[in-house]
């Protein structure tokens, strides 16, 4: 089962190798990792999606707890949350497959981004899921090359994780 962790951190040199030693060490997978600035100065936002039992996410979320640098957890497997993921996918095109190709395009929300003679890169964005279905489709077509940022999560409605409360 996938959980997706997230975790308000000093913005500071060494703190993301930190936790990531922190993953290898107790050989935990990490499945997706994204590291952002937030609204906050000094504040950076890391979402982890890892690939775990609930035992083993509650594990983690002390773990964390315990490096210097960390100033909130929050399991979203646990709450109403949002999440979303991009894809760039470029995928080969001859005659007859560009005009599949614009079918998986208008049906699946995707957007073009770069035309060249023999290829075409696409934005793929929502939910993972979502991102994993128009990838299915985009396969029989050729792909080329992708790149994918990994999951940016969040709680649904007016709470907020905030470091503010914190400092």
């Amino acid at each position: 089962m996938h959980h997706t962790l997230v975790a308000l951190l000093e913005d500071r040199p060494g703190v993301l190798n930190r936790v990531t030693n922190l993953f290898r060490r107790r050989a935990f997978n990490i499945e997706s990792l994204t590291v952002g600035r937030t609204s906050e100065p000094g504040v950076s936002r890391m979402t982890l999606v890892i690939d775990s039992d609930q035992a083993s996410a509650e594990r983690v979320t002390a773990y964390l707890y315990k490096l210097v640098n960390v100033i909130e957890v929050e399991d979203l497997g646990v709450v109403p949350a949002v999440s979303r993921d991009l894809a760039l996918v470029k995928v080969a095109v001859t005659g007859h497959d560009r005009a599949a190709l614009m079918r998986v395009v208008d049906e699946t929300r995707a957007h073009v981004v770069d035309t060249g003679e023999q290829t075409i890169t696409l934005e793929v964005a929502g939910e993972p899921g979502h991102v994993d279905s128009v990838i299915a489709r985009l396969e029989p077509l050729g792909i080329i090359e992708m790149v994918r940022t990994g999951q940016v999560a969040m709680r649904r409605g007016d709470t907020a994780l905030s470091a503010a409360q914190y400092t």
